[in-house]
């Protein structure tokens, strides 16, 4: 079991802001051209020692487009020849050719994530930002599979897509992923709160994305939906006809019934930001998660163990126990915790309540009934 006080489950790497494409939603607010401050290559390589030094976490390259970063692939091979499990995720551009991919699956690259934001060239590509995106990322995904490596489909939720999933679901299993990497839209960089979808919708995905589990033939991750993680328990449970008191909440994967965490998949407990999950920005900046962008450090002045173990707005995330309203209360807390990047950009305080999430605590479900 990893202790999430001492090391991270995954490390996400921006390794540069640069990207063509204009996505609505970019959290990054990404650039045409990369930053001329962005981690140079000895510095690249620093951070790899330094991220496997803290047991070995996943290791993600992301930007912007990280096709854009000119030494992605002497860094990735470093960093496999180390014994790393490191993914990519690109953009579907001109700039990911047939001999980068080759190339990446040469290196020993774990799988590779595509975004794939509608089941339609119309809802992608305006998603995207850019005509023809859409058509371009069917034809690397092809291309991907003719090479067998693992294909990941990245998608985020939002009102562009909502009423569209059940094609998605089915584009996905023709596509041949191994998982359906969900995300539920923060409102942050580009993306607008109006966008998001409500609670109850959320709750209604959450619900749609547990059945989906119990067939698909591949795995289901989501991003910013902690509280999916209390929906499969409450499911599960219920098919399972385990009564409420059986289950420890207060455990991080509730081990009286290791069943019920079956759906969630991957990491051992629930990760957050913060709290099993860390952000290297392309220049070095250390954040709780790319959608929570709160500076907390930066790995051109102090090495990323340090960081992550000792700062204070860490250390907060860390402890369920500090969260405020109905979250600060909820038997679920341990489990779920909601999304801290989306509370803090919706509230500006990232110990508040999950704003979207439509569960009554037992605590306050108590504290309403008329005494006797």
């Amino acid at each position: 079991m990893i202790d999430y006080n001492l090391n991270p489950f995954i490390v996400i790497w921006e390794v540069t802001r640069a990207c063509q494409l204009k996505c609505v939603h970019c959290r990054a607010d990404a650039q045409t051209t990369p930053d001329p401050n962005e981690l140079s290559h000895n510095e690249g390589i620093k951070l790899i020692d330094q991220i496997y030094e803290m047991d070995n976490p996943m290791l993600v390259f992301t930007g912007g487009d990280c096709m854009m970063r000119e030494d992605l692939f002497e860094l990735a091979d470093y960093a496999v020849k180390k014994g790393m499990r490191v993914s990519m995720v690109p953009s579907a551009t001109d700039n990911v050719t047939k001999e980068k991919m080759e190339k990446a699956k040469s290196v020993g690259l774990s799988r590779w994530g595509f975004s794939l934001d509608g089941p339609t060239p119309e809802i992608h590509d305006h998603f995207r930002g850019t005509p023809g995106s859409f058509k371009l990322t069917l034809e690397k995904i092809k291309y991907l599979n003719e090479l067998e490596m693992p294909l990941q489909i990245n998608t985020v939720i939002s009102r562009y897509n909502y009423h569209h999933l059940e094609q998605m679901a089915e584009l996905v299993k023709d596509l041949k992923a191994v998982m359906w990497y969900i995300f539920l839209l923060v409102p942050t960089g580009r993306g607008q709160l109006e966008d998001c979808l409500t609670s109850a919708e959320h709750e209604k995905v959450f619900l749609w994305l547990y059945e989906l589990s119990k067939t698909a033939p591949y795995d289901i991750k989501t991003t910013a939906a902690q509280h999916y993680r209390r929906v499969v328990i409450q499911q599960k449970a219920k098919e399972h006809k385990i009564a409420k008191g059986e289950i420890h909440y207060e455990d991080s994967i509730t081990t009286d019934a290791a069943s019920l965490v079956d759906g969630l998949k991957r990491a051992p407990k629930g990760v957050n930001d913060g709290n099993g999950f860390i952000f290297v920005s392309h220049t070095g900046d250390v954040m709780p998660s790319g959608l929570l962008p709160l500076v907390v450090g930066n790995v051109r002045e102090t090495s990323l163990k340090e960081i992550y173990r000792e700062a204070p707005i860490l250390k907060e995330l860390r402890n369920p126990d500090l969260y405020k309203g109905k979250c600060g209360v909820c038997e679920f807390r341990n489990v779920c915790g909601g999304s801290r990047s989306r509370t803090y950009a919706i509230t500006g305080d990232y110990l508040e309540s999950e704003p979207f999430c439509v569960y009554i605590p037992e605590a306050l479900r108590k504290k309403a009934q008329p005494s006797v």
